[in-house]
């Protein structure tokens, strides 16, 4: 499946030190509350049902929340979504196709809206704590409607960062993401989150 998320206010300092002690339900909402945007490296894992072999890939993601994000797939397979807040474009390089979506159907019980949405996370999620793994702690995710495609999403954070998803969909597959060189709150250009075809390229949707 292709899947196709440095300054910091005074009063988030002063609660980082609390971070060893916070859940991780606490540690999302932190980072989410002081993070304008994002941009980062990111290595991916498909892993299929029934143990077929997995499908690794990897790129850069950039956010500017709420509702814009670009997701770039760069390796093998290169594959760009863009969100400029919206519509939701899902270019294949590949097949030379487009696909147009409504961004506020496109991203409200999605996993983009867990870094791209707004901070209102309960409305369309349900946030349990899921423990320490790999040196993380974890947040597991579900959403509350059944049309958003995923059974639920975890999400890995070390103090104030983010550095894992896992994605757990419908068809039993799980997406095992990384990220890496992750900077918030850096002045992204405008041009990130816009998306314009090319001649010849089909477009399918809204």
């Amino acid at each position: 499946m292709k899947f196709g998320l440095k300054m910091l206010s005074t009063a988030a300092i002063v609660f980082f030190p609390l971070l060893a002690d916070a859940g991780a339900i606490d540690q999302l909402h932190l980072f989410l509350n002081n993070t304008r945007t994002l941009k980062a490296d990111f290595s991916q894992i498909v892993v299929g049902k029934g143990g077929r072999k997995p499908q690794q890939s990897s790129g850069t993601v950039a956010i500017s929340r709420p509702g814009k994000l670009r997701w770039d797939i760069q390796k093998p397979y290169p594959q760009l979504v863009v969100g400029d807040g919206e519509k939701i474009w899902i270019y294949d390089q590949e097949l030379k196709q487009v696909t147009v979506r409504k961004a506020g159907q496109a991203i409200s019980g999605s996993p983009a809206a867990l870094l791209a949405g707004s901070n209102e996370l309960e409305k369309n999620f349900t946030l349990s704590e899921a423990g320490e793994a790999d040196g993380m702690n974890w947040v597991e995710a579900t959403p509350k409607v059944n049309e958003s495609g995923f059974e639920k999403v975890r999400l890995g954070l070390v103090g104030s960062d983010l550095k894992a998803m896992e994605l757990h969909d419908s068809f039993g597959q799980r997406t095992l993401i990384r990220f890496s060189g992750l900077e918030r709150n850096a002045v992204l250009p405008a041009t990130a989150f816009k998306f314009t075809p090319l001649p010849g390229v089909d477009v399918v949707g809204d």
